[in-house]
């Protein structure tokens, strides 16, 4: 036989096992490069303008908590690490639907935010829409913090999770506690004009009608949001009016500015509040609000109920020592967005929504938690909480104040019935 016949019959005999290893080699190349790439979350709230302090809040907690239980520990789903995408909308509907785009275009297919019920209406309307047209790139849009009822009532979604208790939820609770005070027989409300600070003032109004018909509603004001940079006006007619007790919705830069005009004022009544706490709050009321503000709120503050819970504060404060932990619902539903991935092995918006629904999950507080599947609203623990230097483990804005709990309403007994008749994907 030639040489060159011998070589050819070589080669052919170890050509089909050249091919089978490369095939192989090919494949777990394949394996490696999808195991590595990274599962992209974007967070869509306002990092620039008025409202910038609360948005970037925000995101240096989802960063740290992706980072602190996933990433550090391998990553999920065997192995993927967890990418945030920020996404300035500047606490606008219309840089909203832009910045939607972008997340579009960069493939991503998990949206958090949280600030303002109108942006979170605009976002969840436009998710909605694209969904229903591009079945193979749907969105899931996760609220932290946006409580209009009306998310999870009659405009619900299928693809909109909201993880914080809504407007109602919580005044039920708040208008339970301000009921048990004697002293209170003339309510002022004040809050931003749309539509978390009109469901504020209306709801307001009807449970203490119910609840403690005596009490005198002497004013309900609004006033444009993230304009009014000297709150001085409105506070003069508070105490012209009489009143010995206020409740606002107000948040972020328009709650810094009514708290230093009340403590301008010498104001001595109880302010009753939804935000009136971090990111420049608390420092600003100081002594001056000790003992007067009180927060409706999710689960506990000081003092904190697990040593776990302890400790994510202890890091977090190491790791960004101006900020603080205003909203950890954000960490749970990251970890409830997880949870779901990992028991799906998917990354997929309707898997995700699937394994949600009717979840429940235990917080690094201790406290279980549950997602209701027939609107997708979670239902937790509700506290109040007052403005003290007392008893005051981890404080706020470095301030040496915080929040101590002093009033709690079990799970159980924040369940409200939903109007939402929710329209559910074909699959």
């Amino acid at each position: 036989m030639k040489k060159s016949q011998l070589s050819s019959k070589i080669f052919r005999s170890f050509r089909k096992p050249l091919i089978a290893i490369s095939l192989v080699s090919v494949a777990i190349l394949n394996s490696t490069s999808s195991a590595q790439e990274p599962v992209r979350i974007a967070f869509m709230d306002p990092l620039s303008g008025t409202f910038a302090s609360i948005g970037n809040t925000g995101l240096k907690l989802l960063e740290f908590a992706a980072d602190y239980y996933y990433n550090s520990k391998g990553g999920i789903l065997g192995g993927r690490m967890i990418e945030i995408l920020p996404l300035d909308n500047k606490q606008s509907p219309t840089e909203t639907q832009l910045q939607f785009r972008r997340a579009i275009s960069e493939e991503i297919q998990i949206i958090f935010q949280g600030n303002s019920s109108a942006v979170a209406s605009t976002l969840s309307q436009t998710i909605s829409r694209h969904n229903r047209r591009n079945p193979d790139q749907e969105v899931l849009q996760i609220n932290y913090s946006a409580v209009d009822p009306i998310l999870t009532e009659d405009n619900c979604s299928f693809w909109h999770f909201r993880f914080d208790a809504h407007a109602n939820m919580k005044l039920d609770i708040l208008t339970d506690y301000i009921a048990l005070n004697p002293d209170i027989s003339r309510m002022y409300i004040i809050g931003q004009d749309y539509s978390f600070g009109q469901v504020v003032s209306d709801t307001t109004i009807k449970l203490l009608n119910e609840k403690r018909p005596d009490i005198e509603i002497v004013g309900n004001e609004f006033h444009p949001i993230g304009q009014v940079k000297d709150f001085t006006p409105y506070v003069t007619k508070i105490v012209s009016s009489g009143a010995d007790a206020v409740v606002t919705g107000n948040f972020g830069a328009d709650m810094v500015s009514l708290a230093r005009s009340i403590i301008d004022s010498g104001l001595d009544i109880p302010i009753y509040t939804f935000y009136a706490a971090y990111d420049g709050i608390t420092a600003t009321l100081g002594e001056s609000g000790k003992n007067k503000i009180r927060l409706i709120h999710n689960g506990v503050a000081n003092p904190l109920p697990t040593e776990a819970r302890k400790q994510l504060n202890r890091d977090f404060k190491i790791a960004n020592p101006n900020y603080d932990i205003t909203q950890p619902r954000i960490v749970n539903a990251l970890q409830m967005v997880v949870t779901a991935m990992e028991e799906t092995q998917s990354t997929d918006p309707y898997d995700i929504a699937i394994a949600l629904e009717d979840m429940r999950f235990t917080t690094i507080g201790g406290e279980e938690i549950w997602m209701r599947g027939e609107d997708h609203q979670i239902f937790q623990k509700l506290s109040i909480s007052v403005h003290t230097d007392e008893g005051v483990e981890f404080d706020a804005d470095n301030s040496g104040y915080g929040l101590v709990t002093e009033y709690q309403v079990p799970l159980e007994e924040t369940i409200v019935e939903s109007s939402c008749q929710m329209r559910r994907p074909r699959r």
